[in-house]
Order: structure tokens, then sequence, then C-alpha cells
């Protein structure tokens, strides 16, 4: 029988009682017995505690607990999650056999340490992953709530305003106000498959928002899934609809919003075809482009597309006068001669004031685009907000900042027209140059004219198309009009912009002052649809107006029986067989 001296042989020499691990067969002291064990069961290693690196402890009572002992010992394997991962320390030497009498004593020294679980353990052992190790971490990072915490500066003010109910929504009365059809199926969350087109800031996101919110009160029934066209592709558009074929088990809709769709190109548009079909999901499109164009055509038959205005200058002041209470400021209306407004109504107390004028010129500079004229206001009020000062006596009327227009009007010019050289924009614009140009309306031809001009349009393709009004409006009744529309053309690819725009300008007046005549053009569509409509092979040209340049021509009778007379004197037709009779310039 061995006696347990033998087992201190591999102990330094010194006082302190230890006690072997059962997991790691390693030698600690009494006093860390217990939770190094818990660790090599929890964490499936040991620390790398050797006798020399352990502080000392004072020897352990020797009372006898045998009773007590191989519960305890039975107790710690039976708290071990994965006691069959003791054979992955494969290093470790074979536990040596101990007999009788080590298990007699290795019980009482474990059940010395029942007063350890209670201890806390060292703040350096952070991989100990006990849930009561855990207990003190949510207390040690109380960050994300900031009770003081001030409103986030970089997001901008058009997201922080941006409204979560439909009666927050301003603006397209005609698409979304009361008693309008969309709005009722909105309050009862029969959401249509739709594609919002409208020009930026018009509040096709904004929209969505409202429906994603909705969505989320009735979480039972509908989900709300955003993606955009910019990052996502097809294969984040198959998660979702496998998603939502899931969700439709439990009736449960699936509503899906993409950004900017029109980045999609039209076979990529397939993907949601079959999907909207069968009703799998609901799909919700925003784009700037022109469905008709930029859109597959059978999705458009299985959406219905919404056209969005832009903003007029009522709806924007109301956007920005209800943005003010971000920054607390107030607006001093024009009625009441720059005096303080009643501020009792106010939930805060003001800081700025904001003269109506200003959010007046604001909303008139953004070109009806929501985001630009909260930004611009955000730039306007960031920059006329300074830190708070001593009072110093002064009155709370004096201590108000007040922003005015002149102030406002020097940081913030109108940098921007709503044009696209390949889209909508291009094509509407120069369609109403020409049509007040037709109707000899010189102060619309001149607005159209500088409006492209103003919007970065290429002065070369203005003149390019006036020289087609030239011909196709005004004809032979001005026939100069002709030789001034392609001596415009010249001189504009000569000296440039900014020195072109006053001709562009003449020639766009010109035209629309001279007189009119579709004579010729409209003789030449007729014409036109003859030749295109003509069954048959087409006629021959009349013999007698061949051109006869060889013998052989003229021996088969080429130019036979030509005269340099009048049609009404030459006794000739000039017209094929058959067309004798047809005059093009008669109705």
């Amino acid at each position: 029988m061995a006696s347990s001296s033998e087992f201190d042989d591999p102990q330094p020499s010194t006082s302190t009682r230890k006690a072997v691990c059962p997991i790691c067969d390693k030698w600690f002291p009494i006093a860390d017995i217990e939770r190094h064990v818990d660790e090599c069961l929890t964490m499936n290693h040991g620390n790398d505690g050797s006798p020399d690196e352990q502080q000392q402890q004072q020897p352990a009572s020797n009372t006898p607990t045998s009773t007590q002992g191989p519960k305890r010992n039975f107790s710690i394997f039976e708290r071990s999650p994965k006691p069959a991962k003791r054979g992955r320390n494969e290093t470790a030497p074979a536990a040596p056999t101990v007999t009788s009498s080590a298990k007699a004593e290795q019980p009482i020294e474990i059940t010395s340490l029942d007063t350890d679980d209670e201890e806390e353990p060292p703040a350096s052992d952070s991989q100990n992953k006990k849930p009561k190790m855990m207990d003190p971490a949510p207390t040690a990072r109380p960050a994300p709530s900031r009770p003081n915490a001030t409103p986030e500066s970089n997001v901008p003010l058009a997201e922080r305003v941006r409204p979560s109910t439909i009666e927050d929504y301003v603006g397209q009365e005609q698409i979304i106000g009361q008693n309008t059809i969309l709005r009722k199926l909105f309050e009862h969350d029969t959401i249509p498959s739709m594609i919002l087109w409208g020009p930026p800031g018009c509040g096709k996101t904004t929209l969505a928002n409202i429906i994603a919110n909705r969505c989320k009160r009735n979480v039972g029934t509908l989900r709300f899934a955003k993606l955009s066209a910019t990052m996502a592709g097809v294969a984040e558009v198959k998660e979702v609809v496998k998603v939502a074929k899931n969700e439709s088990k439990f009736n449960r809709r699936t509503i899906l919003f993409m950004d900017e769709i029109h980045r999609f190109n039209k076979q990529q548009q397939d993907i949601f075809l079959p999907h909207v079909e069968s009703g799998t999901i609901t799909l919700i499109g925003a784009t700037t482009e022109n469905p008709s164009f930029s859109l597959n055509s059978a999705l458009l038959s299985r959406c219905r597309v919404i056209v969005l205005e832009k903003h007029t200058v009522d709806s924007m002041m109301r956007i920005m006068e209800r943005a003010l209470s971000e920054y607390k400021a107030v607006m001093v209306p024009a009625s009441q001669n720059n005096n303080l407004p009643d501020l009792s109504k106010t939930s805060y107390v003001p800081r700025m004031l904001v003269h109506e004028e200003t959010i007046r010129w604001l909303a008139e500079t953004c070109d009806g685009d929501a985001r630009i004229g909260l930004n611009s206001l955000q730039l306007a009020l960031s920059s006329a907000a300074a830190p708070p000062a001593a009072t110093n006596g002064r009155s709370f009327t004096d201590s108000l900042i007040t922003v005015t227009l002149e102030d406002v009007r020097e940081g913030l010019k109108k940098s921007h027209l709503l044009y696209d050289r390949k889209g909508d924009q291009h094509y509407d614009i120069i369609s109403a140059l020409h049509k007040s140009i037709r109707a000899s309306d010189d102060n619309a031809a001149l607005y159209w004219a500088t409006r492209m001009v103003a919007s970065g349009e290429d002065p070369r393709y203005i003149c390019r198309r006036m020289v087609r009004m030239a011909s196709e409006d005004i004809g032979l009744a001005d026939a100069n009009a002709l030789q001034v529309a392609t001596a415009t053309l010249s001189a504009v690819q000569s000296v440039g912009l900014p020195e072109a725009d006053c001709i562009i300008a003449q020639c766009a007046v010109y035209l629309a002052r001279a007189p009119k005549s579709r004579e010729v053009y409209e003789a030449y569509k007729r014409c036109r649809a003859s030749i295109d409509g003509w069954k048959g092979p087409m006629p021959g040209v009349p013999l007698h107006l061949r051109n006869a340049p060889t013998k052989l021509m003229k021996d088969l009778r080429y130019g036979a029986g030509y005269n340099l007379l009048h049609k009404d004197e030459s006794g000739l037709t000039y017209m094929p067989e058959g067309l004798e009779d047809e005059n093009y310039f008669s109705e």
C-alpha cells in the first residue's frame, strides 16, 4: 500500500498542502484546486500553474470529512458539461494509480474549499467563461444608453426628421392624401406591388419607411425587407424570397422594398417576376428613371406605377418648419414684423429665431428636393449656432440667436438644377423649347434655351435642334431662318461657352419671332407615308426623265422627248406611272 508521502515527492519543499487535479494531473495548493478543476472542466485546459508560480497559502484544516468527500468529488465531475473531452489532453501523463490511502486523503483536501465557491475569481482570469464570471459584464459596459448624450450631429437632418407615420407625411396629396385609393389601401394593410417614380427628394424612401414602421406594428402578419440595387444583387433577392416562402406558410406577407431598382438590368429584374406573380413578395420599387425605359415591361405589368412630383414651396416650408425643433429654433412669421412669437406652445426653450423669409428662400432654391432643402437648413443653423455663453444679465430675448436671410444667402448658393443629359429632363426641356418656338412665344423660347445652357447641356446639341426647327416649323415662310440657325451652330463651335450663350439666345428668339410655315414638312410626311405604304415593286422612273450618258442608253430611248419647258407647257409627266395625279401639298 502506497503512503501519502510518495505523492509529496514531486512537490517542492514547502509547507503548503497540495492536491492533484484529477483532469490534468498537476499539483495545486488546496486553496486553488477547486477553481482550477472547474476551469479544466469548462475550458478543457488548466492554468499553467506549477507549484512554484502559485501564491503560498496557509495549511488547510485536516479535519476528517470522509463521508462528505466522495459526494463532493462526485459533484465536481457531475458539473462538467463536456466530460468526454478529457482525452483531448494527449500530452498529459497517465494518471498514477492512487491507493486507498491517497483516495482517502484527497477528498479531505478538496472539501476544505467549500467557501471558495462564494469567493470572487481574480480579475486577471479572463478565460473563465462560467456564468458567474459574466455577471459583472453588463454593469461594466453601460455605454449604449447615455441619457445625457447629445443628438448625433453626423446624422443628416433629413434622416433625423424623417416621418414614421402616414399622418406626418408632407406633400404628394394627389397620391397619398385623404380619401385617395392608395391611402385607404395603406390603412387596411393591403399594400399592392408598385413602382415609386419621382425625382430625388420627393419622398419615395420616406414612404417606404412608413410602410416598414407599419409592418413592425403588425409583425404577426407583415414582414418588411429593404434592399438597395446599388449594393445588393440577385443573391440577396433570392435570400429574401426564400425567407418569404417560409413566412407565407404562417400567413405572414413579405414586403420587399428595392431602392434604385433601375440599377438592375432587365435580365436581373426577371428575378422578381414569378414571386410577384404568385404573391410570395409584395414589391415596392423606387426609381428616378422613367420606368418605361429602365424597367422590364413584364415587371411593369405586375406593378402599379405611382408618379411622385417635386415638393411645392409650401410643402417644403412645412417640412423645414417642423425640422427647426432639432436645433431648438422657432420661425418668426413675416406678419409679426420680426417680433418674438408666442412661445407658450413650444415644448422646448428656443435658442434661435429664424425669419420666415429665410425658410421661404431655402424652399425656393432647393428645386423641390426635400433632402437638399433640409441639408441646407442644417448647414445654416449649424453655422449660426454658437456655444452657450454667459448671459451677463442679458434678457432672454437678447440671448436668442437670430438667423436672417442675409446670413443664409451669403453661405448658401443655389448650386444645382435638376437635369440629366441622358434622361427625361434632357428630352422634356428640348421638347419645351421646340414647342415654344413653334408657338412663336419668344419669352418661353428664351427661358428654355437659357435653362438648358445653365444646366450644362451641350450647346452644339441645342444648335443642331434649332437648325431642325428652322426647317420644320419656319420653312419657306422665312428662308433666312435656316441660314441663321446654321450660322449659330458654326459660331458656337468657334467660340464655345461661355461666350456662345448670347448667340444661342439670339437664335432662339429669332426663330420664335419668324413667320411659320409647316407646308414643306407636312408634304414630306405625306410623301413618305405614300412610299412606305406602297404595295408591290416600286414604280420605275419614266423613260423621258432618265439619264442617258451612253449611246446604248440613248438607243433604249432614255431621255427621249425631254424638254426644258414648264410642266404646264412641256406636255410631260414627272411622277411615276400610276401616281400622275398624286399631290402631296393638298390635304
